[in-house]
């Protein structure tokens, strides 16, 4: 397979696949914050369970941001945006009380503008410095709304139903705080830092992981991938793998606009 053969399956079959992994994701997602908040009661004895379920819980909320990505493209349900509008819409809410249109206006910025002034994902001042470029990054999306959500939803679980401060930090903040950690290191700074040994390969200003199918799976839901990406912005999440494979990154075209897949 090239990466001119490289074909998706049809509108159905796409939607099918998205929407059960999205099923999978987002319920395991929701179901752990359930058990973690309401059923689980927290002690020396279970601190264990406690770190593995916020370990995968981070890893669950990457996928859930992954998901809504996806809408953004309108990979997720091709054919019906309503739908896939829908989903991350409510998902982003819960995520940390995002609103779905303006994250998913800054995110076509983020393409078509990509490395460059302008682009909301983009640090132009500090293009190689991590921390620096985070904390742009986190006031640029953690705005007043999402703290106001994250300090009403912390105030009911501690002041109204009593469940001890140590277990929500544990179990809803730090996963969330560290998810996004996960998402901006291999979704963005990794992808499009600026670094000398490392140029970029075309005008989307951004480069892939060389990370086997699982590690990729683990670290960013296979975002890593990430000129394969911006190549080809139809290509859903879960087969960015055989985008890879079919050598979408090394054969040398530039790829499209997402005007052009869409028309």
């Amino acid at each position: 397979m090239t990466a001119r053969s490289f074909t998706l399956p049809d509108r159905t079959m796409q939607s099918v696949i998205g929407l059960s992994l999205a099923i999978l994701v987002a319920g395991g997602w929701l179901g752990i914050h359930a058990y973690a908040m309401f059923v689980f009661e927290l002690s020396w004895s279970n601190w264990p369970i406690a770190l593995g379920m916020a370990l995968v819980q981070c890893w669950l909320s990457v996928g859930v941001f992954i998901i809504c990505h996806d809408a953004m493209h309108g990979t997720l349900t091709p054919g019906n945006k309503r739908l896939s509008a829908g989903i991350a819409t409510v998902l982003l809410f819960l995520y940390a009380g995002f609103h779905w249109r303006t994250l998913r206006d800054a995110h076509h910025t983020h393409h078509r503008l990509s490395g460059h002034a302008g682009d909301p994902d983009f640090d132009e001042r500090n293009p190689s410095h991590f921390l620096k470029w985070y904390g742009t990054f986190f006031k640029r999306y953690f705005g007043w709304q999402s703290l106001v959500f994250v300090h009403a939803v912390v105030g009911v679980y501690w002041l109204v139903l009593g469940i001890p401060m140590v277990q929500i930090v544990l179990l809803y903040g730090a996963p969330a705080l560290l998810s996004s950690l996960q998402l901006f290191y291999f979704g963005t700074y990794r992808p499009h830092h600026h670094a000398v040994e490392a140029p970029f390969a075309d005008s989307h200003n951004a480069r892939s992981d060389a990370f086997g199918t699982l590690v990729s799976l683990a670290t960013c839901f296979h975002f890593g991938y990430h000129l394969e990406h911006h190549r080809r912005p139809d290509v859903p999440w879960w087969a960015l793998p055989r985008a890879r494979a079919a050598g979408v990154a090394t054969d040398g075209v530039a790829g499209r606009s997402e005007e052009e897949f869409a028309a």
